[in-house]
């Protein structure tokens, strides 16, 4: 696209179906790896990605070639095929569906990364629920608690 000038920071957070922690150390920079090929193969910039056992954060530089929507859609499709054909785990892993995504402008670039270099040591603190909707209150988003990433009951 000539003539197209754009500057596009979104960070993305999505979980574990029903939250499972089944994320494990042994092969999450893998599948940090793989997402950031599949951010990259669709042309936009992963600038950090991170997580715990139940949940991923992705913080990229978006081109405006792709919706958002149709991006998580390849990225949690994929990874997940890409984790079921590894035999990672011994049920078939799903991501949750839905997601959360929050805009940042350049100057915030360094604190959110941050952040999300972090999550290990923030989440001793705070669960990822309170972390969602922390967010999802600092960005004034309106929510359904029936539709807020929940554990198996």
């Amino acid at each position: 696209m000539s003539n197209t000038y754009t500057q596009i920071h979104i960070h993305a957070v999505f979980a574990v179906k029903n939250r499972v922690g089944i994320i494990h150390k042994e092969w999450k920079d893998e599948l940090y790896k793989y997402i950031t090929g599949i951010i990259q193969k669709n042309d936009h910039k992963m600038l950090i990605i991170n997580g715990v056992e139940d949940h991923v954060h992705l913080f990229f530089g978006m081109r405006p070639t792709q919706t958002l929507s149709d991006l998580m859609q390849d990225v949690k499709a994929n990874s997940s095929k890409w984790i079921n054909e590894r035999g990672f785990v011994k049920d078939r892993f799903e991501w949750q569906s839905g997601y959360g995504a929050f805009s940042y402008s350049k100057s915030q670039i360094p604190a959110v990364i941050k952040y999300i270099e972090n999550q290990e040591t923030h989440h001793a603190k705070q669960t990822f629920i309170e972390e969602y909707k922390d967010l999802l209150d600092q960005f004034e988003v309106d929510y359904d608690e029936r539709y807020i990433f929940k554990p198996l009951e």
